[in-house]
């Protein structure tokens, strides 16, 4: 399971940190306007890729756990943030919702990975 779990975050970690230079658009109603929107694509595709490439690397997985649950962490004010705007990103209620509650089992996956690769 955990092998399978790893390798389906590094897959869409990756996908997205390609994705957060292709289309840095589709990210931008997920970027708080105080937030220079070119950096933050360039600066989250590189941490999407480096934690995608350890989710990989059987040596590294524990790091890329970790790497995930945090990424995961620094997501989290902004899904809070959008769930709050009249008008969220991520579409009309219950979406906001659901990705709140989806951030947090995606929070709890990726420390389950830390803690299954740290033994």
């Amino acid at each position: 399971m955990k092998n399978i779990l790893s390798i389906t975050f590094s897959a869409i970690l990756l996908l997205s940190a390609v994705a957060h230079i292709i289309y840095p658009s589709f990210y931008s109603p997920l970027i708080p306007e105080f937030f220079p929107e070119t950096a933050v694509n360039i600066l989250i595709a590189i941490l999407e890729g480096l934690i995608g490439i350890a989710l990989l690397l059987p040596k590294y997985r524990n790091l890329g756990g970790l790497g995930f649950t945090l990424l995961m962490l620094l997501f989290l004010p902004i899904h809070i943030w959008d769930l709050l705007k009249e008008s969220p990103a991520v579409g009309p209620t219950p979406a906001p919702q659901i990705r709140l509650f989806v951030q947090f089992l995606l929070i709890y996956a990726g420390w389950w990975l830390y803690k299954k690769y740290s033994k």
